[in-house]
């Protein structure tokens, strides 16, 4: 199944995709690969998810943090390709999260990104290598920030 049909049939909602807060391109494509700059957790109806893990938010804020972050990645690709379909896998991901010092589960809060990246392109192409690490701060306080790296189809 296409990871477009997917989307449909998961019954997930992307959020516009957000535009470039700095100087910089969201996408960039070497090759067969696609440089996705780092995404927050962008939601719906245009605000971001905010708040530091173990202070202000919990644990199960900072997995929906991460899960809408992807859901953001997917609408920047989908808005730069046309399609998700275009996307042969998922090479690697950075996840980052605004946090406490003592605070410990940052793979447990980007698991809502893995989740979701395997549930769109499967468990081979949507599973690769990743990182997860705290943070003291993002831009705007937001509670998750992720980049990735995927290969893409030929055309």
């Amino acid at each position: 199944m296409s990871a477009d049909a997917r989307i449909a049939e998961l019954g997930l909602e992307l959020p516009a995709p957000p535009a470039p807060a700095g100087v910089y391109k969201p996408v960039v494509v070497v090759g067969n690969m696609a440089y996705v700059s780092g995404h927050g957790p962008l939601q719906s109806d245009g605000t971001l998810m905010t708040g530091r893990v173990g202070d202000s938010v919990d644990d199960q804020h900072g997995y929906e943090a991460a899960r809408q972050t992807g859901l953001a990645i997917l609408a920047t690709l989908k808005a730069h390709f046309g399609t998700l379909d275009r996307i042969s896998r998922l090479v690697k991901s950075l996840g980052m999260v605004n946090c406490t010092p003592d605070f410990e589960q940052h793979p447990a809060v980007i698991n809502g990104y893995s989740e979701l990246m395997a549930g769109v392109f499967g468990p081979e192409a949507g599973v690769a290598a990743r990182s997860a690490v705290g943070m003291g701060s993002l831009p705007g306080n937001i509670s998750v920030e992720i980049e990735a790296i995927f290969e893409l189809t030929d055309e």
